[in-house]
């Protein structure tokens, strides 16, 4: 069904199918393909493994399928760590009747990574800090690429972190696996945003899968269940523009990789308040187009490679080290 759907469309071709990963590894060496589609769970050797060959032998994009669970969450977050370029969470009940479901999804994720940037970040020194501005709130938005690069910034953050509001694409049940990874290697306490939860610091909040997060006059984090914006809910633009009417010249905006110009609109409505703000450059996202959009704006005050993103976040939150 699979390589039914990807030949359905007249830019893509499926030159191969493979039964297990070993079989994948052949394959690969032998069809040398654009992208590759890659089963979490598979017989002789799972998806994670193969994934791992994969980019030590024969690096390549790779898109990975994966169970709509906690475990195929995990298993999805951790083979983005291993360097797939993103994921499609395949569909539950009668296969014959949701696979079509996934059809727009699948095409765009394999078309896009095949023009996608292979990364494979240098580990980022965690900061010392003996101080630091709370009263900063800092915004991020990220899509294709994202999860790794989130990762890198929070991880290197100190326990005294401004209080931080993130957007990453995802569907529902990915982002609360996606949080609470975040929270083991964090210094401060990550989780998925609830209704109601206060902005504030040592903690960052994600928004849920399924929800656009919005920011209150009560300076507390609310999930709106209106129609997807750019084709996706959450989205970056309604975090960050209302973020920016509340919070005004105390915004830091920070877009990361991603497909698409979701995140633009707001970060220019960041920086319109008097904020700053923040786009990764190209040399390090694995896909540049939200981090263009919004340079292409206008509002972009810094262009930074990832590893540079954490220094100057703290930086404009006035730290001493």
């Amino acid at each position: 069904m699979i390589k039914d759907l990807l030949n359905s469309d007249p830019e893509v071709t499926v030159v191969g199918t493979a039964v297990n990963g070993v079989d994948a590894l052949e394959k690969i060496r032998e069809l040398s393909p654009d992208v590759v589609t890659l089963d979490v769970n598979m017989p002789k050797m799972d998806g994670l493994e193969t994934l791992k060959r994969i980019m030590s032998e024969h690096p390549l994009p790779v898109v990975m399928l994966s169970n709509l669970t906690k475990e195929g969450a995990e298993a999805t977050l951790k083979a983005l760590e291993y360097g797939a370029v993103d994921y499609i969470a395949k569909p539950s009940g009668e296969i014959s009747l949701d696979i079509e479901k996934v059809r727009g999804e699948l095409i765009t994720k394999v078309k896009t990574a095949a023009r996608a940037k292979l990364i494979r970040h240098k580990p980022i020194l965690p900061l010392e800090i003996s101080s630091c501005k709370i009263d900063r709130v800092v915004l991020i938005g990220a899509s294709t690429g994202g999860p790794p690069a989130i990762e890198k910034i929070l991880s290197c953050l100190p326990e005294a972190a401004p209080p931080i509001l993130i957007v990453q694409h995802m569907p529902p049940g990915f982002t609360r696996s996606f949080a609470e990874r975040l929270n083991r290697y964090c210094k401060f306490e990550v989780k998925e945003a609830e209704e109601g939860d206060r902005i504030q610091p040592g903690k960052a909040l994600i928004a849920p899968g399924g929800y656009h997060m919005i920011v209150g006059s009560d300076k507390r984090v609310h999930l709106d269940e209106s129609p997807p914006i750019h084709g996706v809910k959450p989205a970056v633009d309604p975090m960050m523009m209302t973020a920016a009417e509340v919070f005004k010249s105390k915004n830091v905006g920070v877009l990361l990789t991603g497909m698409g110009s979701d995140g633009a609109l707001g970060m220019k409505m960041v920086k319109q308040h008097g904020g700053y703000t923040i786009a990764q450059d190209e040399e390090t996202s694995v896909i540049f187009s939200m981090p263009k959009a919004a340079i292409e704006a206008g509002c972009v005050d810094k262009i930074l490679p990832l590893a540079e993103i954490p220094i100057e976040i703290m930086r404009v939150c006035g730290v001493s080290s």
